[in-house]
């Protein structure tokens, strides 16, 4: 990489490190990114908005956000220049590291903390890195023994050469696709994970995962049922690994059988890694489930109140509604192109009420007009000075005693919140200030 020309295409997080770690070792970079201030002290030459690679440029890598048909990315192309991104650098720079990777639509970073809680319990030297926070790169060159790798559907399209030492497609449902065009394009980037990995894990449970693994020699399933024809399993509310017990479900600190399935998923990881079985069950009790992730914010006049901002897409709503019997749900925002009908449908027995919230919340209300017309609904305008306090207010208005007031989106936040973490902050501090509570 010393001497050649590398552009850097966005300076958010991931291009940040992108750009420390070029100039490190010594290339000629340029970043571009069209919001001027994120250039600010980054080394190499910065340019902003930049449309066509500059003169000699030899490697392009982009962000993972930046759509394949972005002109710079597509100009770069038709020069003949290599496109790739932040995780296929990261494997090119890497010397010894083992990979342990995950993807899917969702549970991703559960699972990929749950992985480091294992191997760190096992003595490995293990962090979790890549789309949970800490950039893959980073953690490459902070030189661990082994990376839990969480990889978005962006970061494998533009990545061909990594072949990890075992990797799980965890699930696969409509999500992104205003970026990948279509579910089966979508699906396609997602099983790229498993090229050239040493072993397959699949979920046995989910239709996608299973055919992306299909024919891997290295092909291993996991299922919430007894195992069966696979590895992983359920037997008498213990995790096995055929017929040898590993943790108890009762100890997964992380609530709902989705995150049963994570924990699975994990121990399969980490035993193909030659993790004991008592690591398995001190790391899954050690795990601490991540914040926006099906938190209770609090109860008053026995209404519970649930963060689940982490839920941006439906078949994480799913998930998340599916653990509770009477519901106000708080939903809304940017779809990203997925149907949020079957969600909807699914739903509706268990709907005391919904407020609709977002740029999408037209086609919500639609949907719910369709599959719950009994149910009363608000939608939040954009009159309303805090969206968020009129969404809470709204709910509380409509929940009674024994019901769960549950901020499950089942979409992004960005047309509202900087991310799905404000939106989940947002939500927790309208509660508490709605009850007066500190």
């Amino acid at each position: 990489m010393r001497g050649r020309r590398v552009l850097v295409a966005g300076a958010g997080v991931t291009g940040r490190s992108v750009a420390r770690a070029l100039a490190d070792v010594g290339a000629l970079v340029t970043v571009t990114d069209a919001d001027v201030s994120r250039l600010e002290g980054l080394p190499g030459e910065l340019v902003p908005g930049l449309a066509q690679p500059p003169a000699g440029t030899e490697l392009v890598v982009t962000s993972p956000g930046w759509r394949p048909d972005s002109p710079l990315l597509v100009a770069a192309q038709q020069a003949g220049v290599e496109v790739i991104g932040d995780v296929e650098l990261a494997w090119r720079l890497a010397e010894n590291p083992v990979w342990l990777a995950v993807t899917g639509t969702n549970g991703k970073t559960t699972t990929v903390g749950m992985l480091a809680a294992i191997l760190r319990a096992a003595a490995v030297d293990a962090v979790a890195c890549g789309n949970v926070g800490l950039p893959v790169i980073d953690a490459v060159l902070a030189g661990h023994e082994v990376l839990a790798v969480e990889l978005s559907s962006f970061q494998l399209h533009w990545q061909s050469s990594l072949r990890p030492k075992a990797s799980v497609v965890l699930n696969v449902a409509e999500d992104h696709l205003d970026w990948h065009g279509s579910l089966d394009e979508y699906a396609a980037d997602k099983g790229r994970i498993y090229t050239g990995a040493g072993s397959a894990v699949f979920n046995a449970d989910d239709v996608w995962s299973t055919l992306l693994a299909a024919g891997h020699p290295g092909a291993m399933g996991f299922t919430l049922d007894e195992p069966g024809d696979n590895r992983f399993g359920i037997v008498d509310g213990w995790l096995v690994d055929g017929a040898e017990r590993l943790a108890e479900v009762a100890e997964i600190r992380a609530p709902g059988l989705h995150n049963v399935a994570n924990a699975l998923a994990a121990t399969a990881l980490a035993r193909v890694h030659g993790v004991p079985s008592a690591a398995v069950a001190e790391g899954l009790r050690a795990f601490q489930p991540g914040e926006h992730r099906a938190v209770v914010v609090g109860e008053w006049e026995n209404i519970r109140y649930v963060n689940d901002s982490k839920a941006t897409n439906p078949h994480a709503a799913a998930s998340s509604l599916g653990a509770y019997a009477s519901v106000v749900w708080l939903v809304g925002g940017q779809l990203k192109g997925a149907s949020i009908d079957a969600l909807v449908a699914e739903a509706a027995s268990r709907l005391r009420g919904a407020v609709v919230m977002g740029a999408d919340r037209g086609v919500v209300a639609a949907a719910l007009a369709r599959h719950a017309p009994q149910i009363p609904t608000y939608q939040v305008g954009p009159g309303d000075d805090d969206p968020m306090t009129a969404a809470v207010r709204a709910a509380r208005g409509m929940a009674r005693p024994g019901d769960v007031v549950l901020l499950a989106p089942a979409a992004a936040s960005l047309d509202m919140f900087r991310d799905y973490a404000a939106r989940g902050e947002a939500f927790a501090a309208a509660v508490k200030r709605l009850h007066g509570a500190a």
